[in-house]
Formats: C-alpha cells, sequence, structure tokens
C-alpha cells in the first residue's frame, strides 16, 4: 500500500494519494482578489492538482470550504463553485467562515476524491 504525495515541502503535500483516494490540502489564492475571483483561482489549482493525482472535479466525494466572511462571501463563492462543477455532480460539502492563514485570503478549499 503506497501512499504517494503530490506538490509536496517541509510542512505539507499539496495533494496525496492513498489506493483510490486523492486528499487535497486547503488551496488559498495567490492574488489579492474579490471572493469569486480568489474561488476562480482556487478551483483552478484544483483541477491542476486533481489532473496530477489522476483525477478530476466529476470524482469529488467531499469539499470543504472556508469562507473569511461567510456573511459576504456566500454567494459569490456558490456562484463560481455552481459554474464548475459538472451538473449532477456535486459532492458532499461543507461551508464554514473561519480566520484564514492571511488577511487577504477570502476562501480556501480542500477536497477528497477518487480517482478516474
Amino acid at each position: 500500500m503506497t501512499i504517494n504525495r503530490i506538490s509536496s515541502n517541509e510542512r505539507l503535500s499539496g495533494a496525496v494519494t492513498y489506493k483510490d483516494l486523492v486528499f487535497l490540502s486547503g488551496q488559498v489564492p495567490g492574488d489579492a482578489q474579490d471572493v469569486a475571483g480568489q474561488t476562480r483561482e482556487v478551483l483552478a489549482k484544483i483541477d491542476a492538482l486533481l489532473a496530477e493525482a489522476g483525477s478530476d472535479k466529476d470524482h469529488l466525494l467531499n469539499a470543504t470550504i472556508y469562507l473569511k466572511d461567510i456573511a459576504q462571501g456566500f454567494a459569490p463563492m456558490n456562484t463560481e463553485w455552481s459554474a464548475w462543477l459538472s451538473p449532477g455532480m456535486a459532492p458532499t460539502r461543507t461551508t464554514l467562515q473561519a480566520e484564514l492563514a492571511r488577511p487577504d485570503v477570502l476562501v480556501e478549499i480542500s477536497v477528497i476524491a477518487v480517482r478516474q
């Protein structure tokens, strides 16, 4: 049983695979934008990591979404999330408000998927 680590550094891995499961660390944006822009950037990072791990968004099992301000960020994040998902392929999901790693980070998303 091999554990594969992808995009790793001394603190964390961007993704870890075990058997057919793919676990992604929380992805954050690199640029200071509004919630919609940050969500698009994070989803693009998720697409890239899932592809590197042998999966894609249609194989998501679970997503956890952290918003800096849920009252202001929920609607724009949901718009981008819904546009990104393929019809009928929504995973289980939890969305919550949290203090994030940097003051300019408005959204962070982590996912669990299976390989294709």
